[in-house]
Order: C-alpha cells, then sequence, then structure tokens
C-alpha cells in the first residue's frame, strides 16, 4: 500500500474553534451508527472538525502524540547527551492533513469520547484514515481495534516508521503528567518526563535502563 499523493494544503482548523456540539435531534445513541460526511479541518492527528456540521470527530482505536509533545531521536547528533527532539504531535497531524487534503470525509460515529467528541471510523476516497496513520507509524493501536490495525502497527514498529523511530513517552502517562500543555512547550520538558517515565513504547530504547554508564569524563 502506498502513501496518498493529496495536497498538503487542507487548511488547520482556526484557533477560535469550539467544542463540537450536535442538534439534540441527530446524537447517535450508542451502538446506533449515524454518518457524518463533507470536508474537514484538522485539529490534531486523530480529530477532524467538520464545519458544515459543527462536529468533532476522534478516529476510534487509534492514539497520537499530543500537539506539544515531543519524543527524541535515539541517533547521536554532534557531542550532545541530550537526543534530537522531534515534534511527533505536529508531524502526525501534518501527515493526516496530507492523507485528507481536500478531499471529503465520511465517518460512521457510535460514541462520545471524554471531551464530547464524536468516535468513530472515518475514511477518505475509500481508505480509512486510522490505519493510515498506523501503516506511517504516526499512530498506536488502542482497544478494541480490527486485527488489521494491529498488523499495520506490528508492520510499523518493525520498519521503525513514525514515532517508532523515536523515543517517545506513552500519550495516556503524558497526558497526566504534562503541567504545560501550550504549544510554546520547550523540548526539555518531555526529556525530564521521560527520565522518570513509567512506560516507553519505543522500540529503539528497549534498553535504554541497562545501558551503560559512560566512565570516560
Amino acid at each position: 500500500m502506498t502513501a496518498l499523493s493529496s495536497p498538503v494544503h487542507s487548511a488547520d482548523v482556526l484557533r477560535d474553534q469550539r467544542r463540537s456540539f450536535v442538534e439534540a435531534g441527530s446524537l447517535p445513541k450508542l451502538g446506533e451508527a449515524t454518518r457524518i460526511s463533507g470536508r474537514t479541518s484538522v485539529i490534531d492527528g486523530r480529530t477532524l472538525w467538520f464545519p458544515k456540521g459543527g462536529h468533532k470527530v476522534r478516529l476510534a482505536s487509534i492514539d497520537v502524540c499530543e500537539l506539544p509533545q515531543w519524543s527524541y531521536d535515539p541517533r547521536r547528533h554532534g557531542e550532545s547527551m541530550i537526543p534530537k527532539p522531534v515534534p511527533c504531535g505536529p508531524l502526525a497531524k501534518g501527515w493526516l492533513k496530507r492523507t485528507v487534503g481536500n478531499a471529503p470525509v465520511d465517518c460512521r460515529v457510535r460514541v462520545y469520547d471524554a471531551d464530547g467528541a464524536l468516535v468513530g471510523r472515518c475514511t477518505v476516497r475509500g481508505r480509512d484514515l486510522a490505519l493510515e496513520m498506523l501503516r506511517v507509524g504516526w499512530a498506536r493501536v488502542m482497544s478494541p481495534a480490527p486485527a488489521e490495525y494491529l498488523t499495520w502497527e506490528n508492520h510499523a514498529m518493525s520498519a521503525r516508521y513514525g514515532m517508532w523511530a523515536t523515543y517517545v513517552l506513552d500519550m495516556p502517562e503524558w497526558r497526566r503528567k504534562a503541567v504545560d500543555r501550550t504549544l510554546a512547550r520547550r523540548p526539555i520538558a518531555d526529556f525530564n518526563l521521560l527520565a522518570e517515565r513509567e512506560n516507553e513504547i519505543s522500540p529503539p530504547f528497549e534498553d535504554a535502563r541497562t545501558r551503560p554508564k559512560r566512565t570516560d569524563r
């Protein structure tokens, strides 16, 4: 499967975009699929905004870095002991924007997320957006999920695509511990969180805790 060659100029969501509210008559009930379709703006790597209906829709069964979140390149760059920071949140958003482009998106939503966003499966040009994010390594699987999602996640991990080529803190842990969640957040803030991590999800750093200490200084 190859990457979509869609335009990359899909509009960002406006800074004053409010929480998604749906008219009472169109609220989907639990287990009852409701279709939402049209052109969208991208809020982050797993969330879309449908301006025509005022709906915020989150892709089901995946998680991505938050926009202010940083990951780290495991390769050494110069003499610095601090790995090179990678803006995993913006990169995830950028890939979703590229995949959507200016094409209409079709979503089947069933439930609400904790912040009021609708949650469902969304496609563009017949392609599952959540699966595309997993395929390029900028998302991870959250259960329950189709078996196909796990297959593509494992492929991305093995190939070191996207965030799997970096050292990244588990997203739920990041949300619990990150005090500053503004876009001005500095990379050193996440480097300090990683030093006291409870859970690591990046294969390149599985042996980080047992790496020998330097003795030449």
